[in-house]
């Protein structure tokens, strides 16, 4: 399959491109920042008409381009949210018939581990699929990726899985992330999924590894082929020793969007700042 990636200069779009290379794919590697080094071309997926030329000869988009956390409304809407209108929009033009969107947890972000009501080896889990309920802006947007998803699905038939993905990072980050951790080796192997099930429809699932902690579904992403091979345990003990066992009552382990559902709405933050207030970095 040749597929078109948007943002592949980041940090998810450069852990997918040895595997889906491995797994057989041909990449259009695309960003708002080239870099000749990775073969990566520039695109900004705000300019339409760059966007439908992009996409020529490609037959599926992975769609990761975009402000990757917090900011003022308008930098979001103006990114993230008309940026993935342009990239649905050049897939109808380009008769492509399948794209996967890079949402996010953040979109549904409110939730509580109380929400959660299936049962899974004796533990609950909030199931696939939720209704946004978005922490921020930047989840906000995710929330509407998803939705033009749904509705590029149903007038044109497009196959639009929105990958509702956790905390993708080389190893977990912190304690917390042995909940929510989503493994360099997993983002290509469920996105590999996403590419190769035959008729999905359109779907919003969840995106992270099989953790032993996890208490978010990954049936959606299993359903499409996906089988995990990684588990955040592996890291407790060390991020346990250096951050304590997580209070499951604390806010930041409660809610599925952590420390992002109290957030300054619409901040865009320095790094420092980040760290000062106890919030990731996410261009780490």
């Amino acid at each position: 399959m040749r597929v078109l990636i948007t943002g592949a200069g980041g940090r998810i779009g450069q852990m997918l491109i040895e595997p889906l290379r491995a797994a057989g794919h041909t990449l259009i590697l695309t960003d708002l920042h080239p870099d000749e080094s990775l073969g990566i071309d520039a695109l900004d997926v705000t300019n339409a008409a760059a966007t439908v030329a992009a996409c020529a000869g490609a037959s599926a988009i992975v769609h990761l381009g975009g402000i990757p956390s917090e900011a003022p409304f308008a930098d979001i809407n103006a990114v993230n949210v008309v940026g993935t209108y342009n990239v649905l929009a050049a897939a109808v033009e380009t008769g492509i018939d399948r794209v996967v969107l890079a949402s996010s947890n953040h979109a549904v972000g409110f939730y509580r581990r109380s929400d959660a009501t299936r049962s899974f080896d004796g533990r609950l889990e909030l199931a696939d699929p939720a209704a946004p309920r978005p922490d921020t802006f930047y989840g906000w947007s995710k929330a509407a990726m998803e939705s033009l998803g749904s509705l590029y699905h149903d007038r044109y038939g497009m196959d639009v899985i929105a990958l509702r993905i956790g905390t993708c990072f080389t190893t977990p980050p912190d304690a917390r992330a042995l909940t929510t951790w989503l493994s360099p080796g997993d983002v290509g192997r469920v996105v590999h999924a996403c590419l190769t099930a035959p008729k999905p429809g359109f779907r919003a699932i969840f995106a992270i590894s099989d953790n032993t902690r996890r208490w978010w579904s990954i049936d959606g992403a299993t359903a499409l082929g996906f089988v995990s091979e990684d588990d955040a345990e592996e890291f407790a003990p060390e991020l346990i020793a250096r951050d304590g066992e997580p209070d499951r009552s604390d806010p930041t382990h409660d809610r599925v969007g952590g420390t992002f559902c109290f957030a300054p709405l619409g901040e865009t933050m320095s790094p420092a700042v980040r760290r000062d207030r106890g919030l990731p970095d996410p261009t780490a």
